[in-house]
């Protein structure tokens, strides 16, 4: 058996400390023992090219990054392969974004290893709608169909129609740490596209109305684009980029139909836009989108001038608040189904019930929460109202 011998260490331990992941936790992945790990086992025997290929792959890079020289790694050239994937060649990005990505992939893959020993009929992959991508109204009614959607939405009734398609959702939060995306932070949320499995992320730090719109662009870019995107939240409202426009005119048209717009009488429409609010908050809350999603559907509709909807978005208002995250954090054991979404955690917690994991390796992959705290989130998933 051949076995490669030029495999270094410090490309490995660079990546380990990318994914906030020990050696013995690689280990563990690859099946292989610790000790293969150490400066001496990579070098004799080493790794079989299959070994090698299935550590590349957990690590979420290419098999020839581990048998270049052992410099250090130039953290904005390993990144960038990996921001190629994103059709919009986004300018430059954080490194907390780069490695944010890292860790998205890392889950992902996580993910499908695990429904890989669950029940096939209980794990439906991702098969995208045959959607008319030439008709954006029509592929938004397809949509609505493809996703079961009811008349009363929030962002968790859209997450989970999204999710039940075999797409993952997740939603990094405000708490220092890995999975931070502070609320001041640019990027809104980005798609990944897989053919088996794409990963939606929105971050959690918006307005609920927000988060809503910001699923649906980015599942634009999933099922019309076929293609991996990064939006900061300016590009949710932009209309002069072609996927941009008609990633938000999607966004628009499934959350708020035209059938939904012929419920609004805008006869009694107040003159003062700083009464819109108000008087749309009916419709708000039942769709759960924003005032502006309602006025631009009615804009692109004929039925509101475009001086009104200018008027409306150049108002001096608040900046959007949403709620704090941060100081005790006593239901820990809840954040990895915020983060990762039903249909991940879901996938965890199966397999460790059906003992295809340990309780150690399922505490790993719920974002290192403590064993206690793997036993409450089990029984929070079977009782989700507190």
């Amino acid at each position: 058996m051949a076995y490669i011998t030029s495999i270094s260490p410090e490309r490995i331990a660079w990546c380990c400390h990318q994914l906030d992941i020990t050696l013995d936790e690689l280990a563990t992945q690859v099946g292989l023992p610790a000790e293969r790990f150490t400066v001496q086992g990579l070098h004799n025997p080493g790794l079989t090219f299959t070994q090698l290929s299935e550590v590349a792959k957990f690590l979420g890079r290419g098999v020839l990054f581990f048998t270049e020289s052992s410099a250090p790694v130039e953290t904005d050239r390993a990144s960038a392969a990996q921001f190629r994937t994103f059709e919009n060649n986004p300018p430059e990005l954080s490194l907390r974004i780069k490695q944010l990505v890292d860790r998205v992939q890392r889950q992902r893959q996580i993910h499908l290893h695990l429904i890989e020993d669950l029940e096939d009929e209980a794990w439906p992959m991702f098969e995208p709608p045959a959607l008319k991508r030439n008709d954006i109204t029509e592929a938004a009614r397809q949509t609505r169909r493809w996703l079961g959607l009811q008349d009363r939405n929030n962002y968790e009734s859209y997450r989970r129609a999204v999710e039940q398609r075999g797409i993952l959702v997740f939603g990094p939060h405000g708490y220092a740490g890995p999975w931070q995306l502070s609320e001041d932070h640019p990027v809104a949320g980005f798609a990944l596209y897989d053919r088996q499995c794409p990963v939606i992320v929105v971050k959690k730090t918006q307005s609920e109305s927000r988060r809503c719109f910001t699923l649906m662009h980015e599942l634009a870019h999933v099922l019309l684009h076929r293609s991996s995107w990064i939006d900061v939240q300016a590009d949710l409202m932009r209309h002069d980029v072609t996927h941009e426009r008609e990633a938000n005119q999607f966004a628009g048209l499934v959350l708020v139909p035209p059938e939904f717009l012929q419920e609004i009488d805008l006869r009694d429409l107040p003159e003062a836009v700083d009464q819109y609010d108000a008087y749309f908050k009916a419709h708000t809350l039942r769709w759960g989108v924003s005032t502006e999603v309602i006025l631009r559907r009615l804009l692109d509709e004929r039925r509101l001038s475009l001086q009104r909807y200018e008027a409306y978005r150049n108002r001096p208002v608040d900046v959007d608040r949403v709620e704090k995250q941060g100081g005790s954090r006593i239901y820990r054991h809840r954040e990895p189904r915020h983060l990762f979404g039903e249909r991940y955690v879901r996938a965890v917690l199966d397999s460790l019930s059906a003992q295809t994991i340990t309780l150690t390796k399922a505490s790993a992959y719920l974002d290192h929460i403590s064993v206690m705290d793997v036993h409450k989130l089990e029984e929070f998933c079977a009782h989700p109202h507190p």
